[in-house]
């Protein structure tokens, strides 16, 4: 024991080799941090002072190119309206050379190109453009062309060539900076190595001594205290090793005499845990209560205000009826805003209704065909596709169990979000599938549209959430909210796919039957068990026996041919818009793999 007491406890040699890795690393982060502040400084010049610089070239070039077009036609027509682009030119060279002056202030060499840039041009100017100018306003056309001879044209072109070399002058102090970047990127480098080198030089020294002085002692005195968990109260529990772990030792010796007292505490404390138990299942029975009033106050609140709202709404449209074209511009703008803002309110209230109901007013779970149900979603849409010219289509959909009319709103308003968040010029495309995932039917929506941004994948779900103006995109925000609700409400859960190169993908899960899981379950163990050469000997007319998961993981080949193979029937199309696929058929006969719904 006097040994470990004269020599340094294991805190001190912990705190000994971490306070030398400690600053060894902090030594390296300071010299990563000015490595990275030079790399940053390289890096800006290269975003904002090189990179800009070639642009304002560029323009300086440009603006030169006007001024000796405008001499050139105005000496050619005579007209003074000709030489507005010299002007204009003029005005953009001096605020160009004023840019690249501010950009350049840290490059000599570019500075002293431009110089030359700007005295040749003013050379060109004095010997040429004004004599030109001046030549014809008094002595006409004639002389004026005649002023633009061959040394003439070859003075412009010392200009381009002065120009030629300001860019390559700045092009030389990008390379530069870009070389600058490179060698402390390889720095960074190897300053990050040398770190890691430390950090595992350090990890095997602590290693090494926690075995030496920490394991081995505590392994000894870990098999001491089993014995009194044992029930041996009585075995006194030597110790050896470090001084931390002899009092430790102490410590838990301590600790033996005090376990019958403690075990009455014990009791007492598993009391006060279940009577604390109790309390929370009864704030939680309070707060299941909470949310039921909350939700019927949403509703007794939105009816209640349907009334006056709707009184108001009338009122406005009477007024803009009798008096529209009898007042001012800005009273009819008023009484505009007045019927608008009452209407969206109508429907920000009839929404709310809407989204209160779910799973309050229900019907009961039943088994709900999807492909029945897409067939209600393509009736219930298709005079928004038929406006927007898109095209919806759906892969074998399962039987799942649910409710039909919440089922049926949930995919409607995907189909609607996916017609109405459309690109322009780009025909819309939406396509719904399923793939059994475990015991879940994972259901897809995707279309070809503007897509969303990851940072708001989760914000749209949220009620009355909008990323875009009411002017771009109509609505109230809280049809994705109700898509999540009737998710919830089935047990599922919905959610953006974001790695996605075009468009957006909507997938949500339901539940999924016993008799489908156990199904898929089966056909998997068969195709496990059959030997690798049956699979591809099988007959064509047996596909059909997968299960639906398996069929629509591969619905993209299957689907053209179904498309090809169902009998369309044409329907009548108001104001000539043609309809392909929407035929008066049975809805059931929309249930084959690849069912197209193309409003065109």
């Amino acid at each position: 024991m006097k040994t470990y007491q004269q020599g340094w406890t294991l805190r001190r040699r912990v705190l000994a080799l971490l306070t030398v890795v400690g600053v060894l690393l902090v030594g390296l982060a300071v010299a990563e941090a000015a490595v990275a502040a030079r790399n940053r400084q390289h890096t800006d010049a290269v975003l904002t002072k090189t990179g800009p610089l070639r642009v304002q070239g560029q323009e300086l070039l440009n603006a030169l190119l006007d001024q000796e077009t405008a001499v050139r036609g105005y000496a050619v027509s005579g007209d003074r309206a000709d030489l507005a682009p010299y002007e204009q030119g003029l005005q953009q060279e001096r605020d160009t050379v004023g840019q690249i002056r501010s950009l350049g202030a840290d490059y000599p060499g570019v500075l002293s190109a431009l110089g030359a840039a700007e005295q040749q041009a003013a050379d060109w100017r004095r010997s040429v453009a004004e004599p030109v100018i001046s030549t014809t306003e008094r002595s006409g056309t004639d002389a004026g062309q005649a002023l633009i001879d061959d040394p003439a044209r070859q003075q412009f072109d010392q200009v381009r060539a002065s120009i030629g070399s300001l860019q390559e002058q700045i092009l030389r102090e990008r390379e530069s900076t870009a070389r600058n970047i490179e060698r402390t990127n390889n720095l960074l480098v190897l300053l990050l190595i040398i770190a890691a080198v430390v950090v595992v030089l350090a990890g095997a020294a602590l290693v090494l001594s926690l075995e030496r002085m920490v394991v081995r002692p505590l392994t000894g005195l870990a098999s001491q205290v089993r014995e009194v968990a044992e029930g041996d109260y009585q075995h006194h529990i030597d110790a050896s090793g470090p001084p931390e772990f002899r009092r430790l030792a102490i410590d838990v010796d301590a600790m033996r005499q005090k376990i019958a007292r403690d075990l009455a505490e014990v009791r007492e404390a598993r009391e006060r845990i279940e009577w604390v138990n109790s309390q929370l299942q009864k704030q939680a029975e309070e707060l299941t209560r909470s949310n039921r009033d909350l939700e019927q106050f949403a509703y007794v609140a939105s009816h209640d205000l349907q009334e006056p709202l709707r009184k108001v709404a009338s009122f406005c449209q009477l007024l803009q009826r009798r008096y529209s074209g009898k007042l001012d511009e800005r009273a009819d703008q008023y009484i505009a805003f007045a019927v608008d803002g009452a209407q969206r309110m109508q429907r920000l209230i009839n929404d709310l209704l809407a989204f209160s109901r779910i799973g309050r007013l229900t019907t009961g779970f039943t088994e709900v065909d999807l492909n029945s149900v897409m067939a209600d979603v393509a009736g219930q849409t298709e005079a928004a596709r038929q406006y927007a010219d898109a095209e919806l289509t759906w892969s074998e959909l399962p039987v799942i169990r649910g409710e039909e009319p919440l089922l049926t709103n949930l995919l409607a308003n995907l189909v609607s979000n996916s017609v109405k968040f459309r690109r322009p010029d780009v025909v819309p495309k939406v396509h719904v599938s399923a793939r059994l995932v475990g015991d879940e039917w994972e259901i897809t929506c995707q279309d070809n549209g503007i897509g969303i941004e990851p940072e708001f994948a989760d914000k749209i779900f949220v009620i009355f959430q909008r990323l875009h103006s009411k002017d771009a995109y109509p609505g109230t925000g809280i049809g994705l909210a109700i898509v999540k609700k009737i998710v919830e409400y089935h047990g599922g859960r919905v959610w953006v796919d974001t790695d996605v190169d075009e468009g957006t993908v909507i997938r949500f899960t339901i539940p999924a039957r016993a008799e489908d899981v156990e199904a898929a379950t089966a056909d998997r163990d068969e195709a496990t068990d059959a030997p690798a050469g049956e699979a591809g000997d099988a007959p064509a007319g047996e596909a059909g026996d997968a299960p639906a998961g398996e069929a629509a993981a591969g619905s993209g080949t299957a689907e053209r041919e179904a498309a090809a193979e169902v009998p369309k029937q044409p329907a009548p199309a108001p104001d000539g818009v043609s309809v392909a696929g929407d035929g008066e058929a049975d809805p059931r006969s929309g249930t084959t793999d690849g069912m197209k719904e193309r409003v065109g």
